[in-house]
């Protein structure tokens, strides 16, 4: 559960399954759930469809930014706002630490790194006012440096109201949010505090080793209980 104006951390090893979850919850690439039901604001949209999700509010930030030959940075950002304005555009480009003098009329394609790219498709979702954005790694491919510059976004969108699903790999990010969430081997193992959930993440999740051959949902096995991800082992 994402609560108003919260941001709630989903933290996992890389194919533990966080990606298939926010492509679900935005009913993207064929996911549905295969059981139980997607609630949003005490509504069930488990059969809408994408368009009809995001004409509610969701959306969904890709890890890989997208790129777009011949569309400039402010036609992209206008694109998803319901009420344009050169104003809000501005504000939302200043908000990721770009100037919009410099960016604004640049192409949204391999000119740009993907640093860059990144940062422009999460002004493109803050100019947007949505009510709960799905965040794919937004901390992929950053420096560290610019990590603040994410975390401040982050908090700023949820003091206005915006709900954050806020999906990484990384636990020092997880300090930043209001709850957090553990995902291993395609089920949330942990719900609760930052950091109880990173001192959990960090007992119990760790790469692959000599645990390989267990499957996620796989009875007791030598005394453990273990869950395989693609790139690391929770145990239970």
């Amino acid at each position: 559960t994402v609560g108003y104006g919260e941001v709630h951390a989903l933290l996992g090893l890389n194919g533990s399954g966080k990606t298939s979850l926010a492509l679900t919850l935005m009913g993207a690439g064929g996911y549905k759930p295969a059981r139980g039901r997607i609630l949003f604001d005490g509504r069930d949209i488990t059969a809408l469809s994408l368009t009809e999700r995001a004409r509610l509010g969701l959306t969904l930030a890709w890890q890989e930014p997208a790129r777009f030959e011949g569309l400039v940075a402010a036609d992209y950002l206008a694109l998803g706002m319901r009420e344009p304005s050169r104003a809000r555009i501005e504000e939302a480009m200043a908000a990721v630490a770009l100037s919009p003098v410099v960016y604004l009329g640049r192409t949204v394609n391999h000119a740009l790194s993907g640093g860059e790219r990144k940062r422009i498709e999460l002004a493109a979702v803050y100019a947007m006012r949505p009510r709960l954005a799905i965040l794919d790694e937004p901390d992929s491919g950053i420096d560290v440096m610019s990590l603040q510059d994410i975390v401040t976004l982050l908090r700023r969108m949820a003091d206005e109201g915006t709900s954050v699903l806020l999906i990484t790999h990384r636990d020092e990010m997880v300090e930043m949010a209001d709850t957090a969430s553990l995902m291993c081997g395609g089920a949330i193992v942990n719900t609760g505090a930052p950091d109880e959930v990173r001192g959990y993440f960090a007992q119990r999740c760790r790469p692959h080793g000599d645990l390989l051959g267990y499957q996620p949902w796989d009875e007791k096995a030598g005394g453990t209980y273990q869950r395989v991800v693609a790139e690391g082992v929770c145990d239970e």
